[in-house]
């Protein structure tokens, strides 16, 4: 692939390529959505990419929330990656066991932590896999290193802020969540929750930003799905999904299309559709 940038996506060539230089870092990031029975952690020890650390999405988050692995403090951030020997100096690529979805969050939250060299490997471990390239079952061997952390607080909203958006028609909110769950005729995969989405929002499923193999679009195929949805690109974008995990994706295909106003809502539909006093909106409107 052509476009490889370490600050956004990269191919298995490109990490194959630099997979023993000193100052790289691998982290697995895979999240399985509620109702999965599958293991993270288990599927990351018995196979990974060598010298990979396993990034735990719901332990590096905030435990004070009753949300869903809602961003962590900077503190327990730093201490999480110093303990898996990740900080400054190195560059870091995060991949799941699925292909593209998970890897994408974990690269948001480095990038909100002020962070800037850390990319998604396309395709994932299943891409990496399918090409025989090396795998290995063994811890990796950590040496602690301090991480220097600027937050960028302009990159994450909460409800409030996404009420005034959905209000006022400043940003355009991007829902990365089925057509189906958009709408409100599909179910939410956790109990409780209103069908619908956030009233001004358009449905962007981040499955049309990906191929059939799980790797990110083109830029020029992902502008076209962007300009299909309706997205007014002059306006800055706010992205929600299910529990602030897809939305990521969103946000990574926005930076390979060049727009760097984009931020996250982190509580997303589990917050805002477990609220009888937020405004729901179905169908396509």
């Amino acid at each position: 692939m052509a476009n490889d940038d370490p600050k956004t996506l990269v191919s298995t060539d490109w990490l194959g390529a630099h997979l023993k230089d000193p100052d790289l870092r691998v982290l697995d990031g895979t999240w399985f959505m509620p109702g999965d029975e599958r293991d993270a952690k288990s599927a990351f020890e018995a196979a990974h990419v060598p010298n990979a650390r396993f990034f735990d999405i719901d332990d590096i988050s905030d435990h004070r929330s009753e949300l869903p692995h809602m961003v962590p403090p900077v503190e327990k951030f730093m201490s999480r990656l110093r303990a898996m020997g990740v900080g400054d100096g190195h560059q870091v690529v995060v991949y799941d066991q699925i292909g593209l979805m998970s890897a994408a969050r974990v690269w948001w939250l480095f990038k909100l932590m002020g962070q800037e060299n850390i990319a998604v490997l396309d395709g994932g471990l299943p891409k990496w896999m399918a090409e025989e390239r090396p795998i290995e079952d063994l811890p990796p061997i950590v040496r602690d290193r301090h991480m220097t952390v600027r937050r960028q607080n302009q990159m994450v909203k909460d409800v409030t802020q996404v009420s005034s958006a959905s209000k006022l028609g400043d940003y355009e909110i991007l829902d990365a969540r089925s057509a189906g769950r958009f709408r409100g005729e599909a179910p939410e995969p956790r109990e409780g929750l209103r069908g619908g989405h956030i009233p001004g929002s358009k449905s962007v499923p981040f499955t049309e930003l990906l191929t059939k193999n799980n790797t990110m679009k083109a830029p020029d195929a992902l502008r076209e799905v962007f300009a299909a949805a309706g997205v007014d690109m002059s306006k800055p974008v706010i992205t929600s999904c299910g529990s602030g995990i897809t939305a990521a994706i969103i946000n990574l295909a926005l930076e390979r299309v060049g727009k760097t106003d984009h931020a996250l809502y982190d509580g997303s539909w589990t917050e805002w559709g477990a609220y009888p006093t937020m405004p729901v909106a179905t169908g396509d409107a």
